[in-house]
């Protein structure tokens, strides 16, 4: 798994977890954050290569649902930005 500390470009046909809308999958690729809350997500189940799919957010937008290895798990959009998916249509 790649870990990066400083978030830059995501890369041609990939984009943050946190811009994919509601309904959509996406397979991870990899997670842009300091290790120890790398290590953290990783233990919830966001692993590279597994899929993830969008649900609703909270009223103001912040934080959002996801679903991922039959778990639905809450997320900031500061952390759910520095997740990194290959958008997948219906996993």
């Amino acid at each position: 798994m790649q870990l990066i500390v400083n978030k830059g470009d995501v890369g041609e046909g990939l984009a943050a977890l946190a811009d994919l809308d509601e309904g959509v999958f996406g397979i991870i690729e990899r997670i842009e954050l300091p290790q120890d809350l790398a290590d953290r997500l990783m233990e919830l189940g966001f692993l590279p290569g597994h899929a993830v799919s969008v649900g609703q957010s909270a009223p103001g937008g912040d934080p959002r649902v996801f679903r991922v290895d039959g778990c639905e798990i809450a997320l900031r959009r500061e952390t759910s930005s520095r997740i990194v998916v290959r958008p997948a249509p219906g996993v």
